[in-house]
């Protein structure tokens, strides 16, 4: 039986996912990414988990496609196939918030495996990048799109154009990552959020998150629009009248999430 090339875990309310191909330096096969899909899909089933983490290993987090099955497509499986679409629609259907936790490379659809999560950590080691002008072929999952609205026009073009990586530091000042920490901390720290995170109401949470979403997508006086009925929807949830209700409580309480 061949190993999995994902390792999966759970932390009380997180769900963590763990890239497992590490001679490979975790490139996204289509086994990878089938397994990947499969445990993002059972996370989001799972009303006991509340946020997800997605990190790699030691080695780095990911190199980018598989080039041996990639070479092997031609335009016209590619294309029949929409290559690379299940990943991206993948992540769109997950509600719960995802955090990325990058240690060494994110390159090619590494990187943009990275920037379909949520929030970003990048260990001090981390480096990011569009490599694949160098490899005569462009990004095509979602590298062209994310990067430009995460970093501005010039930074993107200027990494797409020339191949050319950054380092966590440079990430982190261009708006890529949320924050850099020590290697040996990474972790440990992002387990922390996404335990507060999935500490709060899961409906709440959720709407959060598709409001921030949108705002990518829509102009300010639709997305306005967008946000107010989803903050007057929280009105009708359980969970607005126990917030409101701890709050004002004397002594204030801690409040009660029934996640309805």
């Amino acid at each position: 039986m061949s190993e999995s090339t994902i390792i999966v875990e759970r932390s009380e309310r997180v769900g963590i996912i763990k890239l497992n191909r590490p001679r490979a330096y975790n490139a996204l096969s289509g086994t990878l990414i089938n397994e990947l899909l499969d445990a993002l899909r059972s996370f989001e089933s799972d009303p006991g988990i509340g946020a997800i983490i997605l990190t790699g290993n030691e080695k780095g987090f990911c190199a980018g496609a598989d080039i041996k099955e990639q070479s092997e497509l031609s335009f016209i499986d590619a294309y029949n196939q929409d290559y690379l679409k299940n990943l991206n629609d993948g992540f769109f259907a997950v509600h719960k918030p995802i955090i990325g936790v990058i240690n060494g490379i994110a390159l090619g659809g590494g990187c943009e495996l990275a920037m379909m999560c949520d929030i970003l950590y990048a260990a001090e080691s981390a480096t990011f990048g569009q490599p694949e002008i160098t490899l005569g072929t462009i990004p095509g999952a979602g590298g062209t799109q994310r990067l430009i609205r995460a970093i501005g026009k010039s930074k993107a073009m200027h990494m797409i154009l020339t191949g050319e990586m950054i380092s966590a530091k440079e990430a982190e000042a261009a708006g890529l990552v949320a924050k850099v920490l020590p290697t040996e901390q990474i972790f440990s720290v992002a387990l922390t959020t996404a335990s507060k995170i999935a500490s709060f109401s899961a409906p709440i949470v959720a709407m959060a998150k598709e409001a921030v979403n949108e705002a990518e997508e829509l102009g300010l006086k639709n997305g306005l629009h967008f946000e107010s009925r989803l903050y007057h929807a929280t009105f009708g949830l359980e969970d607005h009248a126990e917030g409101f209700q701890a709050f004002l409580a004397r002594p204030k309480r801690v409040a009660q999430w029934t996640h309805k």
